[in-house]
């Protein structure tokens, strides 16, 4: 038991203490004490299964994230590399004139074995392996990292919109927002880290071509002045010794190299490497076809092999068939199964109550090239997305928002979509799901090619983009959103907006309900002794209609059984639950600011509209036309100076006047507040930024 725990705590102390200082004192070893011949085999036999370690480990990652410690490897790997080169060459200079077989049996048999003990040979394939590992590899490999680095810092800012809109349209959680913000720092730190391991890569092909020289003309001047070797021994046993040590450290550094470039050159999508070329190669079994028929005439050509292309073209010919034999059994299969089954003739029954459907709260019909984005076993992944948007709008109003009913609509054109809410389209667009939606925020460097359009959310110029310019599209600050997110986010925005239409009898018989299992009192005798259910509906529909929750449903029901004992008008309610509600309000419009800036009317106004209201009642009222559109013109030109700072737009004016000034802004002007004097609470500081005048 003992000498199990000692084991346990020292192999904790050398993983998580000591490792990295060992390896540094192995590299200093291998640099200042001369190594033998037996031990420099195991290291450069290490070397080589090392780098192939790390080029099937590039391989086979799903994605350039998942290998973040490629750089510190390959810098590792790369001193590991220079460390030997010393320790070889020491040996060398001081044993190569003992013959072919002083620097070890992997040299020597590099020297011997591969290029054939011909120097000549070894000074060509060592050049060629030079050229392919600094002029090809290494220097692509830098460049696309170079490359990869600029485009995601300048991406970095539209896909943090991009999370964030996704968190706003309730989309994602604040889980899922800060995973996928830590990822974005991941890839931000591993491109940088990318481009500065690159130029080690580099920097070690040019200390091959160094040490190449360095060790042939020194090993020649230390066997013919000091071993007496002749010029023909001396060049033979160093060229060979130099020539074996080069090729056994450029492999290595080859295969490094093509693991930078492999890594550096994967999509961010998750899949295996092979399974991403393969499919993506085989996908039209037409270019294969084609191919073959090329390679097939070629081969029937006089004077060429003609066995070889014929073999190929037959060999190319049968995967194209095969491969359009398979996709044409997809596709029947596919088709098969979206169509319904035919059912036998019966006899008819009588129609019932039953056979008519009721009218859905909330609908969403697609067209039927739509119909993948909702259907999770083609991988849809709307469904998932509206769930999560319901969930959210329900807990930031109160109350439970309906499911939402997905059908297909063959009246439709094949790529649109509609909204319904019991019956009536509220929204409707037209999407591309093989494209992706880049949204203008109101700032961007540059235009994109693709088809113009507007956001179907909130109006934005937008242009449909191919998949493939998703990241420049980031780049030059577009916030760039996939075809689920852009109806779910419409979605999002019609519930939003027309939360009150939701809000049934039954809704309400739940919230109160919930309420009297922790305040039954309170709930005791409300309905129907002191207010009917409806004036309790209509009190909260008035509060949702301007954007007021109501999960403070004990406050709420507290101030509707005050004030209905005293004025049971529902108008009369609303303005004496909002007062109750005065911080909450505030609160949600403004934040935890002390400090509220507010618009005011100038009394001389206010006195002509409540005039105009108690002269032709509260529910027609009408201004004069001239009247109404300046003041509409003032208020919306400060409400959009208020947006640019910042800062929220209010409008606070007499409490008889609240109501009515609310609906006549409402919706052309969304972000507008209008507040009455009492509603502000006093432990905040008023700051006027505007007076609006006649």
């Amino acid at each position: 038991m003992e000498n199990n725990v000692l084991a346990a705590r020292f192999r904790s102390v050398v993983n998580g203490h000591l490792a990295t200082p060992m390896l540094l004192v192995a590299l200093l070893a291998m640099v200042i004490l001369p190594l033998p011949a037996f031990m420099l085999d195991m290291l450069f036999t290490f070397n080589i299964a090392l780098s192939l370690v790390i080029v099937l480990a590039s391989i086979y990652m799903l994605k350039p994230l998942h290998f973040a410690a490629f750089p510190s490897i390959l810098l590792i790997a790369t001193l590991l590399r220079l460390a030997l080169n010393v320790a070889s060459t020491r040996i060398i200079l001081l044993e190569g004139h003992t013959g072919t077989a002083a620097a070890g049996n992997v040299i020597e048999a590099f020297g011997e074995f591969v290029i054939g003990g011909n120097y000549a040979v070894g000074f060509v394939v060592f050049a060629i392996l030079v050229i392919i590992n600094f002029v090809v590899v290494t220097k692509g490999a830098t460049r696309i990292a170079e490359v990869s680095a600029r485009f995601t810092l300048d991406s970095m800012p539209g896909k943090q919109m991009a999370i964030d809109a996704d968190l706003n349209a309730g989309l994602i959680d604040q889980d899922e927002a800060r995973r996928r913000r830590e990822e974005i720092m991941q890839e931000s730190d591993f491109y940088g880290s990318m481009d500065g391991a690159s130029k080690f890569v580099r920097g070690d092909a040019i200390a091959g071509i160094l040490i190449l020289f360095i060790n042939i003309i020194g090993g020649f001047i230390i066997g013919v002045a000091q071993h007496e070797l002749t010029f023909a021994q001396a060049a033979q046993y160093y060229t060979l010794l130099t020539i074996g040590d080069g090729l056994v450290a450029q492999i290595p550094s080859l295969l490094l190299a093509a693991a930078a470039g492999l890594l550096i050159t994967r999509s961010t999508k998750e899949q295996d490497m092979g399974e991403q070329i393969i499919g993506q190669l085989t996908s039209n079994p037409k270019t294969l076809a084609i191919t073959s028929a090329i390679i097939g005439g070629m081969g029937l050509i006089p004077g060429m092999p003609n066995i070889p292309f014929l073999i190929l073209a037959a060999i190319g010919g049968s995967t194209a068939w095969y491969l359009h034999q398979r996709q044409k059994a997809a596709t029947a299969a596919e088709i098969a199964a979206q169509q319904p089954q035919q059912e036998t003739p019966r006899e008819q029954r009588e129609l019932s109550w039953d056979d008519l459907s009721p009218v859905d709260p909330i609908g969403l019909e697609v067209g039927y090239r739509l119909i993948p984005l909702v259907d999770k076993n083609q991988g849809g992944q709307l469904m998932n997305r509206i769930k999560g948007i319901r969930k959210k709008i329900s807990q930031e109003m109160g109350f439970l928002i309906p499911p939402v009913h997905i059908r297909d609509n063959l009246d439709l054109a094949p790529t649109a979509y509609q909204i319904t809410l019991f019956g009536v389209t509220f929204g409707e667009a037209e999407v591309y799901p093989d494209r992706m939606l880049a949204i203008n925020p109101g700032q961007v460097f540059g235009a994109l090619d693709g088809i113009n359009t507007q956001d179907p959310a909130f109006g934005l110029d937008a242009v449909w983009i191919e998949t493939s310019q998703r990241e420049h599209a980031q780049a030059q600050g577009y916030t760039v959103v996939d075809v689920d997110t852009v109806i779910a986010t419409h979605l999002s925005k019609i519930l939003n907006n027309h939360a009150h239409d939701l809000l049934g009898r039954e809704e309400v018989q739940h919230l109160l309900d919930n309420l009297a299992k922790s305040a039954p009192k309170l709930v005791e005798g409300l309905v129907p002794d002191t207010v009917p259910l409806g004036t309790v509906q209509k009190v909260l529909q008035n509060l949702l209609e301007e954007n007021i929750p109501v999960r403070d449903i004990r406050t709420i029901t507290e101030s509707i059984s005050e004030q209905a004992a005293r004025n049971p008008d529902p108008e009369a309610i609303t303005a004496a639950t909002r007062m109750a509600l005065s911080h909450s309000i505030i609160q949600h419009i403004n934040g935890t600011s002390n400090e509220l800036p507010i618009i005011t009317l100038d009394p001389e106004l206010e006195q002509i509209l409540l005039k105009t209201l108690q002269a032709s009642g509260e529910g027609g009222a009408s201004l004069e036309p001239g009247l109404a559109e300046n003041m509409h013109k003032n208020l919306q030109e400060v409400t959009q100076r208020q947006e640019m700072t910042g800062d929220a737009a209010i409008l606070v004016v007499q409490a008889g006047l609240r109501s009515w000034i609310s609906r006549f802004i409402r919706h052309s002007i969304p972000g507008l507040n209008v507040l009455s004097y009492n509603e502000i609470p006093d432990n905040k500081q008023i700051r006027i930024v505007a007076n609006i005048g006649r």
